[in-house]
């Protein structure tokens, strides 16, 4: 079935389709990571579409089904100076183990870091204003030239990320949410079905991986996500809420 005979089809999404992006959101609503990735560059080009990792505990995955379907999408890597050595590790091993060909490393302008953070403090202080300057306008940077961008958010991740549909218009691109659809069962499925290795932070009891600063382990009884900004009302960096209003 065609992507355009799906977006007519009886289709009941576990979140409601969104006008806004052509129909693509109610195309995709039952679709699986490598279909919505192969989708991705049909709608936006080949050439046009990138692949937003943060090689933290659970970015193996949609990185595998990238691979699956085409290892030369580019793939940004935000590293923001205050990341932990096991993730840069991480980063190497993933690329050689499946074979990715354009992973960019993407840094903070120094200029800015110089003017807002030069004691390298402002995590403590005021941490979304340090994700905007190491994160948020990286990758607004990062962005420029690409009409499409691949992210792995999914819904069981929950808080903001509960209802994500499978595509989302972000500012004048497109936004696609390949693993959306799956449950943790699946993921975990996948991660053995590619035989991906673990975060090697996951064994010391992180089960998300951030900034150093910003990231400590988790209970098992814990969401998934509790040991970011641990004790603050903050549960997203800003890629995910503030980039439309940094490129505007």
């Amino acid at each position: 079935m065609t992507i355009a005979q799906r977006a007519d089809a009886d289709l009941t999404p576990a979140v409601p389709c969104r006008d806004d992006v052509g129909g693509l959101a109610c195309a995709l609503a039952d679709a699986g990571p490598t279909e919505i990735i192969a989708a991705a560059q049909e709608a936006v080009g080949p050439d046009k579409l990138c692949l937003v990792s943060s090689f933290g505990t659970e970015s193996a995955v949609l990185l595998a089904y990238m691979a699956e379907v085409d290892r030369s999408i580019p793939v940004v890597f935000l590293d923001t100076g205050w990341l932990f050595e096991e993730t840069l590790v991480y980063r190497d091993r993933l690329t050689d183990q499946l074979g990715l060909t354009d992973v960019r490393s993407i840094r903070p302008d120094p200029e800015r870091l110089a003017a807002l953070d030069a004691e390298r403090d402002l995590w403590f202080s005021d941490p979304d204003a340090c994700c905007r300057i190491r994160k948020v306008e990286p990758l607004a940077r990062a962005l420029a030239g690409f009409d499409g961008w691949l992210n792995g958010r999914k819904r069981y991740q929950g808080g903001l990320r509960a209802n994500i549909p499978v595509v989302e218009r972000d500012g004048a691109r497109l936004k696609f949410n390949p693993l959306a659809n799956l449950d943790r069962a699946e993921v975990e499925a996948a991660k053995l079905r590619f035989n991906l290795p673990e975060h090697p932070l996951v064994a010391s009891g992180f089960n998300s991986v951030g900034c150093m600063p910003c990231t400590s382990r988790a209970a098992p009884d814990e969401d998934v996500r509790a040991g970011r900004w641990r004790g603050k009302a903050k549960t997203e960096c800003g890629i995910h809420t503030l980039l439309n209003t940094i490129e505007r």
